[in-house]
């Protein structure tokens, strides 16, 4: 009986192969991938078996579904139950000082900090919360804010990510204090006609130091938003250029907070202006390269929580939000007792996959960020597949699985940059059986939308 239902399994998998095959040769000849590299691994998720590979070695960028390694490397390193905390806290001479003390803030680099995804942790929510433990202190004058970025480094950006993505809100990167998911809407009018110029109406909410010059034009009506933020390194104002339809009052793009700790700092000091805030700059930044230091005595006042990790992961899966991933590799870096840099942190994904022997080798994960923004990034599909398998298995398999978003049926997470397509994930079919696969196609021509749908047939196999 035993033999039977092995040859039954085996002649099943030899068709899903068979029809795979098929699929995937007349994809490959498609006019879309002419100058492409493509690849596709499949596997049973039951046995492992290996139902279809091509270019399964090859490392390509993956794009967005770089984001499965992030995730699945916070649960095992950091836990399921991980929560960032954020301390105020003052010196113990702070009443006494008829100047007012500063209020010492211990950041940890929580990415939900001022996030609108959780009702209490949204900006009002925790501006509330933090001057009304504040007001309790008694202490009516405060100096300033020194914020304590220890073990944390001051570059947010990493190195790789394209100067066209920095400025926009998918390519906010991640500080040892985030505010708003650093990000902020600029709002702009549009003329009547085509070629009009496109003036600048605010921001929500706002942005202080900074400044906005548009160089941005009117097009056609329905050619949506084709613009793009840019902030020069040496300059406080930004240049916004493309275009956006014509005859659009307040027609809103999202960007990227220069520096969300600034940003924060002088939000929380603007709140507080019914306040007596003594000297020139009530929001002072400070990092571990400051010359002013947090007491070795001090007093919390106020501790802000973020919510536990399975709930930042579903969110960082289910809307692909680039900050949370750059935050959790330095995160992974800083519980592995290194500075909290993004090179320090995918060293350390990179080593965790290689030594967890689950027949990844180190040239697999070439990766230079947390969230797959970057270009740069090599990740080849057997890699991706080796962890969906592995996270199979695990205690927190569940609440990672729930944050993969549904394309064409399937619980897949996407991936889209510049000339890459990808798609990583999980299938059940009508007959019970579970796929993983990971789908990555480089230097494709045409539109995205056209590829997709001929990926889509690709993976109809397996319904």
């Amino acid at each position: 009986m035993l033999a039977a239902v092995t040859i039954v399994n085996l002649l099943f998998a030899q068709t899903i192969s068979t029809k795979l095959t098929t699929a995937f040769t007349a994809f490959e000849n498609d006019s879309q991938l002419k100058s492409a590299i493509t690849s596709l691994y499949v596997v049973d998720a039951a046995t492992g078996t290996v139902l279809f590979e091509r270019n399964a070695a090859m490392g390509l960028a993956p794009a967005s579904t770089q984001k499965i390694i992030t995730s699945a490397t916070a649960y095992e390193v950091l836990g399921k139950d991980f929560r960032y905390k954020t301390e105020f806290s003052y010196s113990a001479n702070f009443k006494t000082d008829k100047q007012g003390g500063n209020v010492f803030i211990k950041a940890s680099g929580d990415p939900t900090l001022g996030s609108w995804r959780w009702k209490y942790t949204s900006e009002d929510s925790v501006l509330k919360r933090v001057t009304t433990a504040m007001a309790k202190t008694g202490v009516k004058n405060y100096a300033g804010f020194v914020l304590n970025a220890k073990g944390w480094e001051g570059e947010t950006i990493p190195g790789g990510w394209m100067w066209d993505d920095i400025g926009n809100y998918y390519g906010a990167g991640a500080d040892a204090l985030n505010w708003r998911e650093n990000q902020y809407d600029l709002i702009m009018r549009s003329g009547k006609n085509i070629g009009d110029p496109v003036s600048i109406v605010g921001t929500r909410p706002t942005i202080y130091n900074y400044s906005f010059i548009s160089n941005v034009t009117s097009a056609a009506k329905g050619s949506g938003d084709n613009s793009y933020i840019y902030f020069p390194i040496t300059s406080s104002s930004a240049v916004v250029r493309g275009t956006i339809p014509v005859n659009e009052e307040r027609f809103t793009i999202s960007g990227a907070m220069p520096s969300a700790r600034d940003q924060f700092l002088a939000t929380l000091a603007d709140t507080l202006s019914g306040r007596r805030i003594t000297g020139k700059n009530a929001h002072v930044t400070v990092d571990k390269f400051s010359k002013i230091k947090t007491p070795d005595s001090t007093l919390v006042f106020h501790t802000e929580i973020s919510p536990p990790l399975d709930s930042i992961s579903y969110w960082f899966l289910k809307r692909s939000i680039n900050l949370y991933g750059e935050a959790l590799a330095k995160t992974i870096a800083w519980k592995g007792g290194k500075t909290a840099t993004t090179e320090n942190g995918v060293n350390i994904m990179r080593n965790f996959w290689k030594i967890k022997n689950i027949g990844i080798d180190g040239t697999e994960l070439n990766i230079e960020d947390g969230s797959g923004l970057s270009p740069l990034n090599r990740v080849t599909t057997h890699a991706l597949v080796s962890i969906l398998r592995y996270a199979k298995k695990q205690p927190w398999f569940e609440s990672y699985l729930n944050g993969f978003p549904e394309f064409n049926g399937m619980k897949l997470k996407s991936g889209t940059i510049s000339g890459v397509k990808s798609f990583c994930g999980y299938h059940t079919a009508k007959d019970g059986v579970s796929y993983i696969v990971s789908f990555i196609v480089n230097n494709y021509n045409g539109a995205s939308s056209s590829l997709v749908q001929k990926m889509y047939k690709v993976l109809d196999v397996l319904k």
